[in-house]
């Protein structure tokens, strides 16, 4: 408690890097969308530590630590060479569960691979001190298939409660048949243990020619992860092509359609696989945007500032600019309110600050770090 309020407090008081709020309505009331450190190239994930501050990564490579007050720190020592192409680079970050303790974080790159890149998942220790640095950084999963030219690299990451590690993994774009056969990774959910080992309970570890680290196929290019913390369901997010992006709850050994069924269309204009939205055998989606809004970031409110929120599911968006919240009654999706929708600002990442507060990304050569809590 005693760190959030220090938060409050350092927010409360401002920086340099502040800047004024600015008001946005919303069925919460007004928010206030209050800047909290800018100059960020291309952020693309930010992770709470324990005291209140924030690491954040930067897409061309960077990590940073971010305080309450807005200071960004040199970039961290020990970060992998990355493939800063288009889409791909230093990615998504999370701490480990027992980060107290063990000080481990893991984070996502499109690592460099025959002439591309490819989704890799690293471990290391933050060494927090008078120059922060990572240590022990090892690569503990690489996406097995051909290289990504710069695009879908997916690369979001959750914990679960038993400690197994779910990584996304994009089809590449040119590559998207390869999302519905099992000996890549392409288009896929996987789960590792920490080591980065298969666990033996995966679906298909015991399936000839799969590889065993699939959890789920038929993605294209999921850019939002999130545990359901009233049941510990695991819920995803993905962009469609022209129209299409989905939500899905994600579950063992199951098909989510790509390349073979969408409710988008390509890009120019034909359908996507059989032309159909929905088929046999395919998990239909909880919710789909058409026209896209390009979805990134993903994050279940849990927090007090906004109580008629709890529960309520928030994804960024690229394309449209602006913030969703989808209210769920079980795994439906109810009802969708658009939020900040004036910002004009691409949102790569949203999540629950201690606070209670959201904090949102922002993508552009020189992003901001925002938090949104009611309006005073």
């Amino acid at each position: 408690m005693r760190f959030v309020l220090a938060l409050i407090a350092a927010l409360a008081a401002g920086s340099a890097a502040t800047a004024a709020d600015s008001i946005y309505p919303s069925s919460a009331g007004n928010l206030s969308v209050q800047t909290v450190a800018g100059g960020l190239v291309h952020p693309w994930s930010l992770a709470f530590l324990p005291d209140g501050r924030m690491l954040v990564t930067e897409r061309p490579g960077r990590m940073r630590i971010v305080a309450p007050n807005g200071r960004v720190s040199p970039p961290l020592g020990n970060v992998p060479k990355v493939f800063a192409a288009t889409q791909g680079g230093l990615l998504d970050v999370i701490l480990d569960r027992d980060f107290a303790r063990n000080q481990t974080i893991y984070f996502s790159f499109a690592e460099p691979f025959n002439g591309g890149g490819r989704t890799s998942l690293a471990r290391a220790r933050l060494d927090d001190g008078e120059v922060p640095r990572l240590a022990d950084v090892k690569v503990i999963y690489r996406q097995h298939g051909p290289p990504s030219k710069g695009y879908h690299f997916g690369s979001r990451i959750v914990q679960a409660n038993d400690g197994t590690l779910f990584v996304t993994n994009g089809e590449h774009f040119i590559d998207r048949d390869l999302a519905q056969t099992f000996d890549n990774d392409l288009g896929k959910i996987v789960r590792i243990t920490t080591e980065g080992d298969a666990p033996p309970d995966n679906p298909f570890v015991n399936k000839p020619g799969a590889r065993p680290e699939i959890w789920s196929y038929g993605h294209r290019n999921p850019q939002g992860l999130a545990i359901n913390p009233a049941d510990g369901k695991l819920w995803e997010q993905e962009h469609g092509a022209m129209g299409g992006d989905e939500i899905n709850v994600i579950a063992k050994s199951h098909n989510y359609g790509w390349p073979l069924v969408s409710y988008g269309k390509n890009y120019d204009g034909s359908p996507v696989g059989t032309g159909k939205a929905r088929m046999e055998g395919v998990d239909d989606p909880r919710w789909h945007w058409t026209p896209s809004i390009a979805p990134s970031g993903l994050t279940f409110y849990t927090g007090d500032l906004f109580p008629g929120w709890k529960g309520s599911l928030f994804n960024g968006a690229l394309k449209s600019q602006l913030l969703s919240r989808l209210e769920l009654k079980g795994d439906t999706v109810v009802k969708e309110e658009r939020l900040l929708q004036g910002l004009r600002e691409r949102l790569r990442d949203v999540r629950q600050g201690p606070d209670g507060a959201l904090y949102l990304l922002t993508d552009s050569d020189s992003g901001r770090i925002l938090r949104v809590a009611p309006a005073r």
